[in-house]
């Protein structure tokens, strides 16, 4: 009998220590359905050089830009989850139709389950903030994947901070197969990007600011602007990011102090990881780039 109670209050005493023990830091999570996400990882690290990353890509199943709401959520989820149980306590969701198609869903349905402790962020409302200051005419367009635009969800957070400005989006369905097939800076990349700049302009001639709404075209910006006014401002995300995210930081302490600080950088990707480093050498401008090859399901 008492041999019964010393165990019970033993492992009373375990339970107890084990709720205070603090929770495990980790390093910010990246996820992006391919390797666009890698120029948004190139500006943070820029600008927070001493913190720990794991950038996971599901190469193995992009592009996400033409899957359905339910099918890019469920891929976004099961990634997030891999990363938080891979330690990181923040993920940032460092692709646009991620954003736009998962985020929300997983803030409120999932974050409760797994850990509320832990953060998941994405990358348009922090773009977003910055345009009021940026356009002159009130007339703000959007290039993206169909994900992004058929989303709405650059129209609709615009509206909530200015509902003055006129948003007007167009879909360009082949610029990340021209940036994934190292095609961005060919003489065939003209067409489309003309193409598509042109049709955007059509729509509405008032527009002086551009929002490249998808993490692969910063590679295309010098054709971008090729085809643009001169004067026309074009917003790249990564150092908008960078900014928003040291800016969390600083507010939520108790965050940054889950952080891991080594200076170090991890990849992962669900597809060939021979492939990975080749593209993602481009897009970080490296040439010496390890990655491991995971399973998501």
């Amino acid at each position: 009998m008492n041999f019964l109670l010393i165990v019970n209050f033993t492992d009373f005493q375990t339970l107890m220590a084990m709720e205070q023990m603090p929770t495990q830091n980790g390093p910010i999570g990246l996820f992006d359905s391919g390797y666009g996400g890698l120029t948004i990882l190139e500006k943070i690290k820029k600008q927070m050089p001493q913190y720990d990353y794991l950038y996971l890509g599901d190469n193995a199943r992009a592009p996400y830009g033409s899957r359905s709401f339910d099918v890019v959520y469920e891929f976004t989820r099961q990634s997030v989850r891999k990363l938080f149980d891979m330690g990181c306590p923040l993920v940032i969701l460092a692709c646009n139709t991620a954003s736009a198609k998962a985020l929300r869903s997983i803030q409120m349905k999932d974050l409760p389950m797994w850990d509320p402790e832990n953060r998941v962020l994405g990358i348009i409302r922090p773009t977003v903030e910055q345009i009021g200051e940026l356009t002159k005419t009130r007339h703000v367009g959007i290039l993206g994947t169909e994900g992004t635009i058929q989303s709405k969800s650059y129209p609709i957070e615009i509206s909530k901070l200015f509902p003055d400005i006129t948003v007007t989006g167009k879909a360009c369905p082949l610029f990340v197969p021209l940036v994934e097939n190292s095609e961005y800076d060919s003489d065939g990349a003209d067409y489309f990007v003309q193409k598509y700049l042109s049709e955007l302009l059509e729509k509405d001639n008032q527009i002086d600011t551009i929002i490249l709404g998808c993490t692969h075209y910063p590679l295309l910006l010098p054709k971008i602007r090729k085809f643009v006014p001169e004067k026309m401002k074009i917003v790249s995300q990564g150092e908008i990011v960078a900014k928003s995210l040291a800016d969390y930081l600083k507010r939520h302490t108790e965050m940054e102090s889950k952080l891991t600080k080594r200076g170090h950088c991890e990849f992962f990707t669900t597809e060939s990881v021979e492939k990975f480093k080749k593209s993602a050498s481009v897009f970080l401008h490296e040439n010496s780039i390890d990655a491991m090859r995971i399973s998501l399901e």
